[in-house]
């Protein structure tokens, strides 16, 4: 796999994420997120998501109605929502549909492209002893899985829950460079019992970041 630079980017509009959750999480697979920070970009590529409904959604977090902690899920599209997740890391996810109406998407894992060696730093992983960012296998350690990929571009809670994903302003943001996808592969969601079944997990076919299970029905 090449790890390739950063070349022209447009970033993603609000109405981009103005539609079903599950559209969104398609489409948001090979797209880039992007972290704007004092020493340089850190980016990946987005190469595994998970889609989740709102209220009829007995998995998403809206399910139970609006409260203080999920409340930019009924907020308007193309907004971060972060939370904490077993006690020990951050989830990042994005908000879908109109103003009012819950939904979002939930990044399961990034392809490193910019920043490599400061987001291994952000992981706690020493490059020159632990990892050969050369070998994929070492690669993944940076980014695949919605916890390691949120800790490299340091997401938290604190810093990012609410922020525009879409602000020319933010220091956060999605980003189109023009590439591709050439096949999409769709399997139920990963890690949850309710609804559980529910084919609403999307990953970029023969794409070895993507943290789970890579067998699955092609869609295109």
């Amino acid at each position: 796999m090449h790890m390739s630079s950063l070349g022209h980017m447009t970033s993603l509009k609000a109405e981009f994420f103005n539609r079903d959750p599950r559209r969104v999480a398609r489409a948001l697979l090979g797209k880039l997120l992007v972290r704007k920070t004092a020493r340089g970009i850190l980016a990946g590529r987005i190469v595994e998501t998970e889609a989740y409904l709102g209220k009829g959604d007995a998995a998403a977090h809206a399910a139970a109605g609006k409260t203080a902690r999920n409340a930019v899920l009924f907020g308007p599209p193309g907004h971060a929502y972060v939370y904490f997740i077993y006690g020990n890391h951050y989830c990042l996810n994005v908000s879908c549909l109109p103003d009012g109406v819950p939904g979002c998407v939930l990044f399961r894992a990034l392809e490193p492209v910019s920043g490599i060696e400061r987001m291994a730093e952000a992981r706690g992983i020493v490059v020159t002893k632990e990892i050969d960012l050369r070998r994929i296998s070492s690669l993944n350690k940076i980014s695949s899985g919605p916890g390691r990929m949120a800790e490299a571009l340091e997401i938290t809670r604190e810093r990012d829950n609410g922020k525009s994903l879409v602000s020319p302003r933010s220091d956060l943001r999605l980003a189109d460079d023009g590439y591709r996808v050439r096949r999409v592969m769709v399997t139920p969601r990963i890690g949850i019992v309710k609804s559980a079944e529910q084919p609403l997990r999307y990953f970029i076919a023969g794409n070895p970041f993507v943290s789970g299970r890579r067998t699955a029905r092609a869609s295109s």
